[in-house]
């Protein structure tokens, strides 16, 4: 086991983390308990390498998977099929630019991003599967190696939910599902976390990882971003690049200019991810993060 001195974490650290994230895992164990587990392809492709039943050789058989020793023992060559590998390795891209940092209703989209990693990551904590996560903000990325076991993918929930807040700056999502893609060359889940406000060319990143792996995208949203009410002059602060802007919101043509605005830039989202061959949903700050979650699973679990 590693220690966790050795994941930037003391054991101070990792213990006060561990309530409100048990909270999370008991609550994703009672409503999620076996939606995803097992519903992923073989890590490697090909037959897999553990040893399974033996059988009568037959022509076409490899030659090297002959069982010499049971050969002998029943006077016919037998050959033993291999088992096919079920381990799944997990990579979480969380956002964490300066645009998280906000919510309007229940939540900010930060603590929806942590508790959709804690969902999933509890979801796929299973012997043998592996998570890890890159973060990124307007500094670059961090990554955190994939690592197996309930108290790695802890340890890892203790990291994201731990992240400092970005001080400003642009992120690159599309840097983040690069990073990623090099470092999960085998098949397996991809979840991405983000409010996908980004301007770098993501779309293109999110096709190349849904040629080899699960893509699964969470979409953090406040419901100010869709429509905004009638309070008068409002100044408007980009977050990310800290430009400002001064608007008369009780003007009724433009709340509903800013209403077209954001449904076309949200159906625009939805089908960049549709196009990168990506499953999607949505998670708001004024709504229930669990019911949400569980919706998308339940529904994807029947879909399969």
């Amino acid at each position: 086991m590693t220690p966790a001195s050795a994941t930037g974490l003391d054991t101070a650290d990792v213990l006060s983390a561990q309530r409100p994230l048990r909270e999370i895992e008991l609550a994703v164990s009672r409503k999620l308990e076996g939606l995803l587990h097992g519903d992923h392809a073989g890590a490697l492709p090909g037959p897999g390498t553990e040893a399974g039943e033996g059988r009568r050789y037959e022509p076409g058989d490899d030659v090297r998977r002959i069982d010499w020793n049971l050969s002998a023992r029943t006077n016919e060559i037998h050959v033993r099929d291999t088992i096919s590998e079920r381990e799944l390795e997990t990579w979480f891209v969380v956002d964490t630019t300066a645009s998280v940092d906000y919510g309007t209703a229940n939540h900010e989209k930060r603590d929806l991003a942590v508790a959709v990693v804690a969902a999933f990551g509890f979801m796929t904590a299973r012997p043998g599967n592996r998570s890890g996560a890159v973060l990124f903000d307007g500094d670059g990325a961090r990554v955190l190696p994939a690592r197996a076991g309930r108290v790695a993918a802890v340890q890892l929930l203790a990291q994201v939910r731990s992240s400092p807040r970005s001080g400003g700056g642009e992120g690159s999502l599309e840097a983040a599902l690069r990073r990623v893609r090099l470092l999960a060359p085998r098949g397996g889940l991809v979840v991405v976390v983000s409010d996908l406000l980004d301007q770098s060319d993501w779309p293109t990143e999110l096709r190349a990882l849904g040629v080899r792996h699960d893509v699964i995208v969470a979409h953090l949203t406040d419901p100010r971003e869709d429509e905004i009410p009638a309070v008068g002059m409002l100044t408007l602060v980009d977050p990310e690049t800290g430009q400002r802007h001064e608007v008369q919101t009780s003007s009724r043509k433009f709340r509903e200019r800013y209403r077209a605005a954001a449904a076309e830039r949200r159906d625009g989202t939805r089908g960049r991810i549709r196009a990168g061959r990506a499953e999607s949903f949505e998670v708001a700050t004024d709504g229930d993060w669990l019911k949400d979650v569980v919706r998308f699973v339940s529904v994807r679990g029947r879909r399969r």
